[in-house]
């Protein structure tokens, strides 16, 4: 059953559409924000409440990168993969990422501090290479820099 913070910001949006259906990824970030992730049952919820069928739904969540079907730490650390971002050191950036954290891409910290996912892009190709932890972008990486910001996330 979907929180009532989490359908009363979808039902808020109802009215500027005709097909409840173009709701579909706001419903999934809204359950997200709430709980961090998108479990089986939220999904199924979600697709109810839109009329949708679970497997439309599933089509949505798993299209956008952004939405997580598996639990994730307190801090997304997002680090671009784009070939602007490979050409200045996204090699280098990405294994000082995976040595400081200990884990590999697709992996959560023991303490559930950090999970580290590749992302295609994040539009910051003239400051590459870049990385996006909690929606904040960091830009033109190096070791030291990385090792300065992922100290501000508690």
């Amino acid at each position: 059953m979907l929180h009532e913070e989490e359908w009363q910001e979808v039902a808020s949006e109802l009215p500027h559409y005709e097909d409840a259906r173009a709701l579909s990824l706001d419903a999934l970030k809204a359950v997200q924000r709430r709980r961090g992730w998108v479990d089986d049952q939220a999904l199924a919820d979600c697709a109810e409440a839109l009329g949708m069928s679970v497997a439309e739904m599933e089509g949505v969540a798993t299209f956008y990168n952004l939405v997580f079907r598996q639990p994730v730490g307190r801090h997304v650390v997002l680090v671009c993969d784009s070939i602007s971002c490979w050409i200045c050191g996204y090699d280098c950036m990405r294994e000082h990422l995976q040595h400081k954290l200990g884990i590999e891409l697709g992996e959560t910290t023991d303490d559930d501090r950090f999970t580290l996912l590749p992302v295609n892009c994040l539009g910051a190709c003239d400051s590459a290479p870049a990385m996006m932890i909690d929606g904040e972008l960091h830009r033109d990486l190096t070791p030291e820099r990385i090792d300065a910001i992922l100290g501000r996330y508690e």
